[in-house]
């Protein structure tokens, strides 16, 4: 289909000026089929890979329905893990820039109830949140939506699995049945196509295609045996040398098992699985992502919804069982033009899975034996990640940290890194060879006039 130009679309003008100031100008083919139906307020299905603009899409959508003089809430976005959720309230406050005094409240579980609360106490706009916190919400009083206006489920096939599907549907019971529901996801099983007869008016089904992009992605899979599988990870990470790589196991103990293995090689890795605590879970996400660690291993639960830019390689320790979810680890590199490498290995036994994962693709996959090891040659990191016990409620913004980086501390601003803030911390990627020296400049001036607390954290 040709492009189509985000002006040629029938968005209120503060929506289009948002898109004109984020540099936004032709809407990717999830956007340019979706909004349409979506702005004349239909119900819909919207299905794409992962890295394709679905959150823009509804997010677009749901801003175009909110009075910002009606102090309710209007629109709702459940959601299965905290990161995406977070993320997703990012992506809408960005696209809701030009309206005025528009209030987004995320309702996530894992962290103490007490602030949500009294950001509840005055109705928010618009809610993204987990629907089990969002449930004990309701549950508790604490949270109305007799005027909501728009539901939507991102990740739909998770929302409406056994994990989450009791919670959304008692929530989905105290909405308005005059509500536009929307689904969106990377796949849409047969259960939640039913779901969809049920929880939605007359569904229009946009679906994008949602197998990766074979022009930027590169992908092979090994046969191992089971005794040799750490060895053949080794040798992965060693031959191929990604910039970075996040490694799929299929239990939080096996991910806990080939993280120790591979640290005790000498690899840079961290965990990200269900023993992993919120604050944790932070920090590992950000080391991640700064390069201060290279490796991740994570259980495809822990890495749903994970927004890792230019992430260099995804490797599968072993096969999914449901070809639905290679499509989901696949699609966490090559996005947004990038290229990207999938490594995956399996045993005879995960045969049946290799076919039915080139039955779902349509396509031969590319499939070679794996007998000889190199020895391991892990990459170091070349940055280092320090951490200010100061954030958005000291009114810390990345501005006054780059600025003391640059400024008293002498840092070119090449030497710099990510900067990531939260409410009461923030993180900074520093080049290893003046990551010493920042840290001491740091810990002897000061960053806005204040003395903060800061240390390293790889």
């Amino acid at each position: 289909m040709d492009p189509t130009p985000f002006t040629d679309l029938p968005l209120p003008a503060p929506l289009q000026e948002a898109l004109a100031w984020l540099n936004y100008t032709t809407a990717t083919p999830i956007q340019a089929k979706s909004l349409p139906p979506m702005l004349a307020g239909r119900d819909v299905m919207g299905q794409a890979r992962t890295g394709t603009g679905k959150t823009a899409a509804y997010g677009l959508a749901l801003l175009a329905r909110i009075d910002p003089e009606l102090q309710r809430t209007q629109a709702l976005v459940l959601c299965p893990t905290r990161e995406l959720a977070d993320q997703i309230a990012k992506e809408i406050r960005r696209l809701a820039r030009a309206l005025p005094n528009i209030k987004l409240t995320v309702l996530s579980g894992g962290i103490n109830q007490r602030p949500q609360i009294a950001s509840l106490e005055h109705d928010p706009h618009i809610i993204v949140g987990m629907a089990g916190r969002v449930q004990e919400h309701l549950d508790q009083g604490t949270l109305t939506l007799d005027a909501l206006k728009v539901l939507v489920l991102d990740e739909a096939d998770r929302m409406l699995g056994e994990d989450f599907e009791a919670a959304s549907r008692a929530i989905v019971k105290l909405t308005p049945k005059s509500r536009q529901t929307l689904f969106f996801s990377a796949t849409f099983p047969a259960a939640v196509r039913d779901l969809s007869r049920v929880l939605q008016r007359d569904a229009l089904e946009v679906t994008i295609d949602t197998a990766p992009a074979v022009a930027s992605l590169t992908q092979t899979f090994y046969e191992i045996t089971p005794e040799t599988r750490v060895d053949a990870l080794a040798h992965l990470l060693s031959t191929q040398k990604p910039a970075s790589a996040l490694i799929f196991c299929y239990t939080k103990n096996d991910a806990k098992a080939v993280e120790s293995a591979l640290a005790a090689r000498g690899f840079s890795v961290l965990g990200l699985h269900g023993d992993v605590d919120q604050r944790d879970r932070d920090e590992v996400l950000v080391r991640f992502a700064n390069g201060s660690a290279r490796i991740l291993v994570a259980t495809d639960i822990a890495a749903r919804g994970l927004d890792i830019k230019q992430l260099a390689a995804v490797i599968s320790y072993e096969l999914p069982t449901d070809a639905d979810v290679h499509l989901h680890r696949v699609g966490r590199t090559a996005r947004a033009g990038e290229s990207g490498l999938a490594l995956h290995l399996f045993t005879t036994r995960e045969r049946s899975r290799l076919f039915a994962i080139e039955e779902r693709l349509g396509e031969p996959l590319k499939v070679e034996k794996l007998t000889a090891f190199s020895a391991d040659r892990p990459v170091a990191p070349t940055v280092v990640t320090l951490c200010i016990d100061g954030g958005r409620a000291d009114k810390l913004r990345p501005g006054d940290l780059l600025g003391a980086l640059t400024g008293d501390a002498g840092l070119a601003k090449e030497a710099v890194g990510k900067i990531n803030t939260y409410d009461t911390r923030t993180y900074v990627a520093i080049d290893k060879a003046v990551a010493a020296e920042a840290l001491k400049r740091l810990r002897d001036g000061k960053i806005k006039g204040k003395k903060f607390r800061v240390r390293p954290i790889d």
